[in-house]
């Protein structure tokens, strides 16, 4: 899937907000990509995760681990395609932790998957789980990376899509500035 077939779908779907957002890592932006809105269908769903999973090298995961909330459906996606099985890490008390009866092994292989890498600090904690637990995160996939970063990781990172779109902290937003009302549309 090539990144303008990418793009058609969050387009189409609505997945490509603009106006003022307040994003997950307390940075602002004039476009927020919402991709819950292309992964409800589960066709687009699955033509996404296609996209991400062409992308990887032929290598063998013992499990794909996301990020809650956003990573959850196009991290399922992902390992139903390669056949390996998904689980979710999410946040108690502020810290990234495995719930709900997951669990990893020691020496266990694993994809992360996100739907959007803007700094990376979900991906960045859900890795450092993994390594806290002995188990190998081996490399991280996104539907898109807009950071400004090629890779803000500690591993490889593969994405459908890469995009150069402006991040501003809060005491610098030219947003800000004119007015215009913010909208927190993250999981954070």
């Amino acid at each position: 899937m090539t990144q303008e077939e990418v793009m058609a779908i969050l387009h189409e779907t609505g997945a490509l907000l603009e106006g003022h957002f307040l994003l997950s890592s307390g940075l602002h932006s004039n476009f927020y990509f919402q991709c819950a809105l292309a992964l409800q269908y589960p066709e687009k769903a699955e033509a996404l995760a296609r996209g991400v999973a062409e992308k990887l090298p032929p290598t063998k995961f013992d499990g794909v681990i996301s990020p809650a909330i956003g990573g959850i459906v196009i991290g399922q996606e992902v390992a139903r395609l390669l056949g390996a099985r998904a689980i979710f890490a999410e946040r108690e008390d502020g810290k990234m932790t495995l719930r709900r009866g997951f669990s990893v092994r020691e020496g266990e292989r694993f994809l992360v998957v996100e739907d959007v890498i803007t700094t990376g600090k979900s991906t960045k904690e859900v890795i450092e789980l993994l390594k806290s637990k002995g188990s190998i995160p081996l490399l991280a996939a996104c539907i898109v990376n807009r950071s400004s970063q090629e890779n803000p990781l500690d591993i490889p990172l593969v994405s459908s899509v890469r995009v150069q779109v402006k991040n501003y902290p809060p005491d610098n937003c030219p947003l800000c500035k004119k007015g215009v009302p913010i909208v927190k549309p993250g999981s954070r």
